[in-house]
């Protein structure tokens, strides 16, 4: 076996930058030190002057938490592949002879910018960077919405009947470290989906209603760029559509078109966009017991060319970063998904840089 050398991390890495470190174009094109601010006063680390283990710098466990949304790992794995993978310490800036935060700091990291409404800000501030790079919102904007699973909950029905009226069970009343461990926000809902073709060649009579636990993430992303500009989370039972009048329609985009699906399609909503300057490009829906009038289809098909870009955003979230919500409660899944969502818009700026430099 070959002795190890001075130089052998260095060769290792630079193996690894000619296959195609990921987080190494994430270091050369994100600036994380934007960040640090609203870091700062969101997690509110002691300046030393008490004694004790120095912290961690806030850019760095801010970098520790797009590592886990990058790969969808758990606190515990988290820490383990810190320690076990170069590109993950050459990222974070840590040699083999640094200190780690173990799973512990991880989550007590999360737990602060959490209780602060750091994930805001720090969606914001990357958005402000998006536009000073020049990427504005423009040629208006497509709304939609995608589940989002939880772990199940096992409730009685009376305690799903208390849940829905926003009380907590009289079983949970005296049991603390019970309710800690049961998501009171997270809802049931039917996720439909098309059926497939029968052996035969025939197709089901009826589309499958799939039952579904956990929440719903709502964006709004500008048709040129496909940044995620404005975001919401809710329940995964909470409507689509009531979501377009709660800030999800972004003002500043250069057109005031708007791209949806049927589910976006009310009175409310046209009077809404109406007001407010928009131009509704939303899907119109099928009359009740009648067949869809021909230039009703024509036009809600070329909306389908635009309005799908949207479906390629939670695809890439889901595909790419597993997006899954591990935590309890509606706080902590706002945090999970507005990472998510920063993620997906720092890959896809990644993206449009890599593109342009090789235009």
């Amino acid at each position: 076996m070959k002795q190890p050398g001075f130089f052998d991390v260095e060769e290792r890495l630079a193996r690894l930058s000619g296959l195609g470190d990921q987080l190494e174009a994430f270091s050369r094109t994100v600036d994380f030190e934007v960040f640090r601010p609203d870091l700062e006063l969101a997690l509110a680390y002691s300046d030393g002057s008490k004694g004790g283990r120095p912290p961690f710098d806030p850019v760095l466990m801010f970098k520790i938490l797009v590592i886990q949304t990058l790969n969808n790992l758990s606190d515990e794995r988290t820490e383990y592949l810190i320690n076990d993978r170069l590109s993950f310490m050459r990222f974070l800036g840590l040699g083999l002879s640094d200190r780690v935060p173990d799973a512990k700091t991880v989550w007590l990291c999360q737990k602060r910018l959490t209780q602060a409404g750091a994930i805001e800000r720090l969606f914001d501030r990357f958005d402000a960077t998006l536009r000073n790079a020049g990427y504005l919102p423009m040629s208006g904007q497509i709304l939609d919405a995608t589940l989002v699973a939880a772990p199940k909950q096992r409730n009685t029905n009376a305690e799903k009947a208390d849940l829905r009226a926003g009380r907590i069970p009289e079983d949970w009343q005296d049991k603390p470290a019970k309710r800690s461990h049961k998501d009171r926000h997270a809802r049931w809902t039917l996720k439909f989906t098309k059926a497939k073709r029968q052996d035969d060649g025939t197709m089901p009579s009826s589309d499958l209603a799939i039952p579904f636990f956990g929440y719903k993430s709502h964006v709004s992303i500008d048709r040129k760029y496909r940044f995620i500009r404005k975001w919401k989370t809710t329940h995964a039972a909470a409507s689509d559509g009531a979501r377009l009048r709660e800030g999800l329609l972004d003002k500043t985009n250069t057109t005031s078109s708007v791209w949806a699906d049927t589910a976006y399609r009310s009175k409310d909503n046209e009077d809404f966009m109406e007001k407010q300057g928009f131009v509704s490009k939303v899907h119109r829906k099928k009359p009740h017991l009648k067949p869809m009038p021909r230039h009703i289809q024509k036009s809600n098909a070329g909306k389908s060319v635009i309005r799908s870009r949207v479906e390629h955003v939670f695809a890439d979230q889901k595909s790419q970063t597993g997006l899954f919500i591990r935590t309890v409660g509606i706080t902590r899944a706002t945090m999970r998904i507005g990472l998510a969502n920063i993620v997906y818009n720092m890959r896809r700026f990644l993206f449009l840089e890599r593109l342009n430099a090789s235009a």
